[in-house]
């Protein structure tokens, strides 16, 4: 893989690598990377990968390689304390004034301003949002604090840095939004490593589509008020109740159903509040206007009026650019959506530039040795694929169980006789379960019958998703040996249990996206126009890929042995069925509890001549 990951950087070539649990994919990246000699930059999914990249593996590979290479790690602008937000924080009551006393005492501390540095203080604590900025209220170069700005000086060292590592949100955030900095020293890249590359497509169709919320307008007017208070002008208070009233009632107007609704089925019932709303944003910019420079956060605040103004108008136009429209309905907001169709020519058009090596890599990326879904996706089409499939032992070490006799998925009962069969495999082994469910109906009926049926743990502990924050889940996983969780999507990806706490990974049902996901209908709506078939083309590949990395979870080290229970029968009773354990190959498969119980004793008795 360093190979063709060096052949491709050399020549400003596209590679796509799928590379399976164990390769070292990351040092294989790397090392070439950093031997090439030239600009790189890494994206991985998620800040904590990211943290991980920069802080253990990089430095590893940097000593091995024993030449200056200047390194940075770069995240999006919420992610660093913002000096002069932290300074008009207002001293707030109850339990944020802690963590505000936290954030005082670190920024006489950090350097850099990551807020990941300051472990004191929860990562969704309230406080964050008032002492960090986005790009619509950063000040810029107005702002008194310019100078000792974090934003500007991790994207001042990113500019100047041989490698930067950021993550996926920052990158199509940026790509998207055009938002300055990022995008300035992308085209000084001259390779760029996408790692859980599998992620792209989804977040891309989000970050390229328009979005407006109640919650969005509501921060703004927050943001207003405390600005213009010096001024008390009666007629901007007037139009600032005004947009408040508007978004109340579009809220009023709209389904009571928490849920997405396309915006085509119930856009009659809230067209004349969205018109309401229309006019109120105008006319509180036009006073905003008015005012001249008063302030630069009256300027700031002017300006994210007008770009929300022309938001709405995509939104609730019938004429504007081709995309699925749809509402999210949540308890106390709602947000209004345009999902494009299709950002594959989007992609291509950053991606084949010719003067750029991109390289695409993650551990699921083909169904078997096929990756026409995911270069179609990207724009890739024409690219070829490599794959490295895991060096460990998974046909001896791993088992598909089939349960035979199981109801189909959509019957009520089919949690309970899938946990029935499930806890039976309990008897068989000293190590732990993941119980792993498509919905969080299936999770909760789940908890529901473990609360009936306790006997069947045997004392073991139960980790129900939900109950505590994951990272704090996994660690108490971890340190019984042999407990049993229950997870929904979360756990699904990215999640790390070597050794013998877990032996047994329990699906309920084959992972397909619902087809009222807005998402998924956008896409299926795209290969219905281009004549192809949504099932075949896009859902079933879609569907196989997640389970792949759902079984995932199991063999994470040379000497992890365990099942796969797959307790969907379609798996069986289809003839698309064979693609999902084509995805899990070369793991063999059993419908016989009798050979599970085989399978499990010879591993037990083996790990035990080893200890």
């Amino acid at each position: 893989m360093a190979e063709a990951v060096a052949e491709a950087i050399a020549g400003s070539k596209r590679l796509v690598v799928e590379a399976g649990t164990g390769t070292g994919k990351t040092f294989a990246y790397l090392l070439p990377a950093l031997l090439s000699g030239r600009k790189t930059i890494i994206s991985t999914g998620t800040k904590a990968l990211q943290d991980q990249l920069y802080h253990r593996d990089l430095p590893i590979v940097c000593k091995i390689v024993g030449r200056p290479v200047t390194t940075a790690l770069l995240k999006g602008r919420a992610n660093y304390l913002c000096l002069h937000r932290l300074d008009q924080v207002t001293e707030p009551g109850g339990a944020i004034a802690d963590d505000l006393n936290e954030v005082h005492e670190w920024r006489h501390r950090t350097g850099s301003g990551d807020k990941s540095e300051l472990i004191d203080v929860p990562e969704d604590s309230p406080v964050w949002p008032l002492v960090t900025s986005t790009a619509d209220n950063c000040l810029g170069q107005k702002c008194p604090e310019y100078s000792k700005c974090y934003v500007v000086k991790a994207r001042k060292a990113a500019q100047e840095a041989d490698l930067v590592v950021v993550n996926h949100h920052l990158l199509l955030a940026d790509l998207a939004m055009k938002e300055e900095g990022f995008v300035e020293f992308l085209p000084g890249a001259e390779a760029v490593i996408i790692d859980e590359a599998h992620q792209i497509p989804d977040l891309a169709v989000q970050f390229f589509g328009v979005a407006l919320g109640s919650r969005e307008l509501e921060r703004v007017l927050d943001d207003l008020r405390a600005a213009t208070l010096p001024y008390a002008q009666a007629e901007l208070n007037r139009r600032v109740d005004k947009l408040q009233t508007a978004i109340r009632s579009l809220r009023a107007d709209a389904p009571r159903n928490e849920g997405r609704h396309q915006l085509g089925e119930v856009i009659d019932d809230i067209r004349e509040s969205l018109d309401t709303l229309s006019h109120a944003i105008h006319d509180l910019q036009v006073a905003l206007a008015e005012m001249g420079d008063a302030s630069v956060e009256v300027e700031k605040l002017h300006d994210q009026l007008f770009g929300m103004g022309e938001r709405l108008a995509i939104l609730a136009s019938e004429d504007s650019w081709d995309g699925l429209r749809w509402l999210e309905i949540n308890p106390r907001s709602l947000r209004l959506h345009l999902t494009p169709l299709d950002v594959s020519s989007k992609l291509n058009g950053i991606i084949d530039n010719g003067y750029q090596s991109w390289i695409f890599t993650s551990a699921t990326l083909a169904v078997g040795e096929d990756f026409s879904h995911f270069g179609a996706r990207m724009g890739l089409a024409g690219v070829a694929g490599l794959t490295f499939p895991s060096p460990y032992r998974v046909a001896e070490n791993g088992l598909i169980f089939l349960p035979p006799d199981l109801p189909q998925p959509s019957d009520p009962g089919h949690t309970d006789a899938m946990l029935e069969i499930v806890t039976q495999l309990l008897d068989m082994t000293n190590g732990g379960m993941f119980c792993l469910f498509t919905s969080h109906r299936a999770l909760n009926n789940a908890r529901k019958w473990f609360k009936s049926n306790k006997s069947v743990l045997s004392g073991r502990t139960l980790l129900v998703q939900g109950d505590a924050p994951r990272d704090d889940l996994l660690r108490r996983f971890r340190q019984c040996g042999d407990a049993v969780l229950l997870g929904t999507g979360s756990f699904w990806e990215g999640v790390d249990v070597r050794g013998p706490a877990l032996s047994v990974v329990a699906i309920d049902k084959l992972p397909f996206a619902s087809p009222a996901d807005p998402l998924m209908m956008a896409r299926l709506e795209f290969i219905r126009r281009e004549g192809g078939n949504g099932f075949m083309d896009h859902q079933l590949p879609t569907a196989a890929l997640a389970l792949k990395q759902g079984a995932g979870r199991l063999l994470r080290d040379d000497n992890d042995y365990g099942v796969v229970v797959l307790c969907d029968p379609r798996i069986s009773g289809k003839r698309y069925g064979s693609k999902f354990l084509e995805a899990l190959a070369p793991m063999p498969s059993t419908s016989s509890l009798n050979d599970v119980a085989s399978f499990l004793a010879a591993h037990e008795r083996k790990k035990g001549r080893v200890a």
